[in-house]
């Protein structure tokens, strides 16, 4: 009897709890879905992917592959890197309808030398700035631009100027640490990844298919 009793009880809690959980998840619905109809707008897009934490260029490439998926045209031009042993580049820079640049000479304290990085800026700025001026570009990813216009190899009103003009319809995907405020202003979606832990602070080195 003390069973049957308990198993009735907790079955009556669990209807119990089943239906509140219910009445949450359509009041949660509902304004979903109000938010979904009220978001009518369609234009390009621009994303910022900022901060100290791993995965920023991850995050992008991702992009790059759902716009392929998509039958999209896509620009890609990294600044800063140099290496073209990537795996991103070696399946994604082949597919086609994209456009692959690695524009860097490697990070700053690589060259040590500032005139060159900011030459080597300007090369890749041209790149990206024909670009950012033809709509066939549906999807533009600016990989590691946020630190040429922090270290002023780039004038920051020009490339903001130029992200601002850019074809209605063109998205852009802007990556690296310490987005500047303006950028950030002049964004429509700004991602900030934290860096919580990192394996290479615990002796791992950079590793294929991971960080490569």
């Amino acid at each position: 009897m003390a069973d049957s009793q308990f198993n009735s009880g907790r079955t009556a809690g669990e209807a119990s709890g089943n239906a509140r959980h219910a009445a949450r998840m359509a009041r949660k619905k509902a304004l979903i879905d109000a938010a979904i109809d009220a978001a009518s707008d369609e234009r390009g897009l621009l994303i910022v992917v900022t901060g100290n934490g791993k995965g920023k260029s991850t995050a992008a490439f991702g992009m790059v592959a759902r716009a392929l998926g998509h039958g999209m045209k896509v620009g890609v031009v990294q600044f800063i890197k140099s290496r073209t042993d990537t795996g991103e580049e070696a399946f994604l820079g082949t597919q086609p309808g994209v456009e692959w640049h690695v524009t860097g000479d490697g990070f700053t304290w690589d060259t040590q030398n500032r005139e060159q990085d900011i030459a080597t800026a300007g090369r890749g700025w041209a790149i990206a700035a024909r670009m950012l001026a033809d709509p066939a570009y549906q999807l533009v990813v600016l990989d590691e631009l946020t630190y040429l216009l922090s270290y002023g190899y780039l004038d920051s009103d020009s490339v903001l100027d130029a992200l601002a003009q850019r074809p209605p319809m063109q998205h852009v995907v802007v990556t690296g640490r310490a987005a500047s405020a303006a950028l950030v202003e002049l964004a429509d979606t700004v991602s900030v990844i934290a860096d919580e832990k990192h394996a290479f602070r615990a002796g791992v080195k950079a590793q294929p298919g991971i960080d490569l």
